[in-house]
């Protein structure tokens, strides 16, 4: 029996001139700019245009590239080796499509049809479910894949052991390795919004807070902590509060701040330039000190054994939803990807199965 999983991630620029269009294929998505075609491709070459030189030098700051192929390819390596081990009876073989730059998905496309599965897991690389990440990298992917084989799509995993026990892992590492100083504010941080998208019904807010939540759940001892939204673009309203806020909030209170991504899995740019530099001068600026940062959960165990248990799951080789439910967003989360009447719920693995071929679950 073959089985191809496919990782799904947003992707990045592989080298200094791919940051133009890089940009130009994030800003032409439906899914960013919600405009018609006509209005929306002019948009993203403007947009792409204006940003270019800001966002390449983010980029030289790290070496001219994003680490985020790199370190989806290890993520991919570990969850070969684990799923080799729970489940030998399938040939597995661990594949990528990145959303906006290479591998994407119409390249990976032709080498998974080439594999000829039995069984497709779609496993998107974003805990939290949105119609600006999920929903927009499956759509990508439904309208590439033309090959053989059942496929089944999990659409978050918000509050999964694995999940919250990686984030609180590296939490704890992180505090007792700076000598567990006292006064400190846990930030809970994640990539922002537009509020109108998810006052349209994204149940991406939810979903982080939810996350947050099980992440605290572990870390008694870190009592004060925030959920808070980082990555602002353009002038609409996006979620709040700011993570920079937030770090200059706790300076004025005397404290220091613990950041931890939980809406990452890997590190990149937003990471290791947003958090790491540009948020460190916030915090040294507002007398925020110490100002610590969290490693996302990379290949740490327990995350990898829950994307394994997430794919067994959907193929039902272990019995009910286990860890991953039940998850149902609250309502009036309409575009909740478990929501729509007749969709296959399991929790927060919400394994929609259809034929090969591309067709909508």
């Amino acid at each position: 029996m073959k089985l191809a999983v496919v990782l799904f991630n947003l992707g990045g620029p592989d080298r200094p001139e791919a940051v133009r269009p890089f940009l130009y294929n994030l800003f032409k998505d439906p899914a960013i700019i919600a405009l018609p075609a006509m209005l929306r491709l002019p948009a993203a070459s403007l947009i792409s245009r204006r940003r270019e030189a800001l966002a390449r030098a983010s980029y030289e700051l790290i070496g001219g590239a994003s680490p985020l192929l790199s370190e989806t390819e290890a993520q991919a390596r570990a969850l070969a080796e684990t799923l080799a081990a729970l489940a030998p009876d399938f040939e597995a073989k661990v594949f990528i499509a990145m959303r906006y730059w290479a591998p994407r998905a119409a390249e990976t496309a032709r080498e998974v049809a080439a594999f000829a599965p039995d069984e497709i897991v779609l496993l998107p690389l974003y805990p939290q479910f949105s119609t600006t990440t999920t929903a927009s990298s499956l759509k990508d992917w439904r309208r590439a894949y033309k090959g053989p084989g059942r496929s089944r799509e999990i659409c978050c995993y918000p509050t999964t052991r694995g999940l919250a026990g990686a984030h609180a892992e590296a939490i704890r590492e992180t505090w007792k390795t700076a000598g567990k100083p006292s006064n400190m504010r846990l930030l809970f941080s994640a990539h922002g919004l537009p509020q109108k998208v998810v006052a349209a019904g994204d149940p991406y807010r939810a979903q982080v807070e939810a996350t947050a939540a099980a992440i605290a759940a572990e870390l008694p001892e870190l009592p004060d902590r925030r959920v808070c939204f980082q990555s602002r673009v353009g002038p609409l309203r996006w979620l709040e509060p700011a993570t920079d806020a937030e770090i200059r909030q706790a300076g004025a209170e005397g404290k220091g701040v613990i950041v931890a991504p939980i809406a990452f899995v890997s590190e990149h740019v937003e990471t290791l330039v947003e958090l790491d530099r540009d948020y460190a001068k916030v915090a040294a600026e507002a007398g925020c000190a110490p100002y610590l940062r969290t490693p996302t959960p990379g290949v740490r165990p327990a995350f990898i054994a829950d994307l394994a248990e997430a794919v067994l799951v959907s193929l039902g080789r272990i019995g009910g939803p286990g860890p991953y439910g039940p998850w149902l967003c609250p309502a009036g989360l309409a575009k909740c990807a478990c929501r729509p009447e007749g969709s296959s719920e399991t929790g927060g693995v919400h394994a929609a199965a259809h034929d090969g071929g591309g067709g909508v679950p």
